[in-house]
C-alpha cells in the first residue's frame, strides 16, 4: 500500500493534473476573431496575419519600433494636480487614476515622451497609451505635449506625435478642453522654429484630440483601418438621420477625401518615417545651373 501511495499515485496525479498556462500566450484578433500566438504576433508587429488588422500597441513597444535600434530615452513629464475638480461619479477620480496606473503597471498618465534618432536624425516622439483611461487628454497630457514641443525646439529635432485617444477627459471638465488650445500652441512652437511636425494617427483618434493637435501635422500619416473622427458614427447617424457611407471615419476613407496624406502599414512605417524626415531635414543641394548655348 505504501508503494502505491508513495510512488504510483503521485505519478498518476502528475499526468492528469491541470497545468497552469500563462494568460498571455494567445491573443484574439478583435476584427476577425482569429487566435494569434504571442510570438507570431510580436514577429508581425502586432498585425493579424489572417485579416491584416493592426492591433493596438503599448507606448514602449511603439517607441522601440520607431527609434533606431529600438534605443531611446524617455523623459520625466511635469507633475500636475491630480484631481483639480474633486470629481466623483461612481468612484473618485483619484481612485480611477490609481486603477489605471495599476492596470498599465506604470506610475504615469496616458502619454509617454521620448527622444532619440530616426534614420540618424534627432527626433522627439510622444505616444499615447489607450489602455490608460482610453488615452483621454487631461492636464497631464497637455503638459506632456508642451514638454515634448519644448524638447524638440531645444534639440532642434523633429516632433512626431502618435495619438490613440477617445478625446478630452471628462473628469477634468473645462480644464481638459483647455488642453486643445494649449497643445495647438505647442505645435506652433515647433513650426515657428522651422522644425518638422508629423502625426501618426492610430486607432482610435477621436474627440478633442482629433479637433486639435492631431490634425495639424505638416504630414499626417495613419495606420490601416484606424478610426479617426470627432464624434462617433452612431451619434452622427442619429443626429442627421441618414446612413453614413461604408468605411466612414476609417483611415482609408479619410485618405480618399484629403484628410490624411498617407496610410502606412506598420511594417513599412519606420522606413517611411526615415524617408520623410530625410526629405524634410536633409534637403537636396540646388541643381547645377547650366548655361544655354546661343
Amino acid at each position: 500500500m505504501n508503494w502505491l501511495t508513495n510512488f504510483v499515485l503521485p505519478k498518476i496525479r502528475a499526468v492528469v493534473a491541470k497545468k497552469d498556462v500563462p494568460d498571455n500566450l494567445w491573443h484574439k484578433c478583435p476584427n476577425c476573431g482569429q487566435m494569434l500566438f504571442h510570438r507570431d504576433l510580436e514577429a508581425s508587429l502586432f498585425v493579424c496575419g489572417s485579416c491584416g488588422h493592426h492591433l493596438r500597441l503599448a507606448p514602449e513597444r511603439r517607441l522601440s519600433m520607431l527609434f533606431d535600434d529600438g534605443r531611446y530615452d524617455a523623459i520625466e513629464l511635469p507633475k500636475t494636480v491630480l484631481d483639480p475638480l474633486k470629481f466623483r461619479d461612481r468612484k473618485r477620480y483619484t481612485e480611477r487614476l490609481k486603477e489605471a496606473q495599476a492596470r498599465t503597471g506604470t506610475g504615469r498618465d496616458a502619454l509617454v515622451v521620448a527622444h532619440g534618432t530616426v534614420a540618424g536624425l534627432p527626433t522627439v516622439i510622444a505616444v499615447f497609451d489607450f489602455d490608460f483611461m482610453g488615452g483621454s487628454m487631461g492636464i497631464a497630457v497637455g503638459e506632456g505635449l508642451l514638454a515634448a514641443a519644448r524638447l524638440a525646439v531645444l534639440q532642434e529635432a523633429a516632433l512626431l506625435v502618435v495619438p490613440a485617444s477617445g478625446g478630452a477627459r471628462m473628469q477634468e471638465g473645462i480644464l481638459s478642453l483647455m488642453q486643445m488650445s494649449r497643445t495647438t500652441l505647442a505645435v506652433e512652437m515647433v513650426k515657428e522654429k522651422g522644425l518638422p511636425y508629423l502625426v501618426l494617427l492610430s486607432d482610435p483618434t477621436t474627440g478633442g484630440v482629433s479637433a486639435s493637435f492631431a490634425m495639424l501635422g505638416d504630414i499626417t500619416l495613419a495606420e490601416p483601418g484606424a478610426v479617426i473622427g470627432f464624434t462617433g458614427a452612431r451619434v452622427i447617424e442619429e443626429t442627421i438621420r441618414e446612413k453614413l457611407p461604408e468605411g466612414f471615419q476609417r483611415a482609408e476613407y479619410l485618405l480618399d477625401h484629403g484628410m490624411v496624406d498617407m496610410v502606412v502599414p506598420r511594417r513599412e512605417l519606420r522606413d517611411t518615417l526615415a524617408r520623410l524626415l530625410g526629405l524634410l531635414r536633409r534637403p537636396a543641394p540646388p541643381a547645377q545651373v547650366v548655361a544655354l548655348r546661343g
